[in-house]
Formats: C-alpha cells, sequence, structure tokens
C-alpha cells in the first residue's frame, strides 16, 4: 500500500481565498510519510507565517486521514475507523 502526504495551507492574508494544497509526496511505508509531514510541518512553524496549516497522511485517492496535526498546536491525530474519532497520536 502507498501513503500520500500532503500539506493544506489557508492564507489569512487573503480572506476567501482557496485553500492550498501540496502534495507532499508519495510513499511505500505510512511512517516515512507522517516523516516528510512532520518536516513540513517543523519548516513551516520556523518560517513564522500566519497562515494556518495542516498536514495530512492518506492512502491514494482516500478522504480519510490516517494521520493529521496542524499548525495551530502541537497534538498529532490518527482517526480510529471503527467510532469515527480523532485519536491523539
Amino acid at each position: 500500500m502507498a501513503y500520500e502526504a500532503v500539506e493544506n495551507i489557508d492564507p489569512r492574508d487573503r480572506p476567501g481565498a482557496a485553500v492550498e494544497e501540496r502534495m507532499l509526496g508519495t510513499f511505500a511505508s505510512e511512517d516515512e510519510a507522517i516523516e516528510v509531514a512532520r518536516s513540513a510541518r517543523r519548516r513551516f512553524a520556523e518560517s513564522g507565517r500566519a497562515d494556518y496549516a495542516w498536514w495530512l497522511v492518506r492512502a491514494p485517492g482516500e478522504m480519510l486521514a490516517r494521520w493529521i496535526a496542524d499548525s495551530g498546536s502541537e497534538k498529532e491525530f490518527v482517526l480510529d475507523l471503527r467510532s469515527g474519532e480523532l485519536i491523539e497520536y
């Protein structure tokens, strides 16, 4: 199975603008995709941007994220597919 790492940025200086989605890559392992997303998150934090951003890891074509984090906190989450609830990673 392959996994995608995706970065989404909601530009605060352009109200109503579309969220910018950027594919960070497709990876053979979920762990590798998560590490790439974490690296992108660190770079975003170091940049000092005021925009809101979030990162996720999913299987290609899936609408459910297997891992998610955002620029508003240090927490990371996974989705419990049985209950539909986010659980802290």
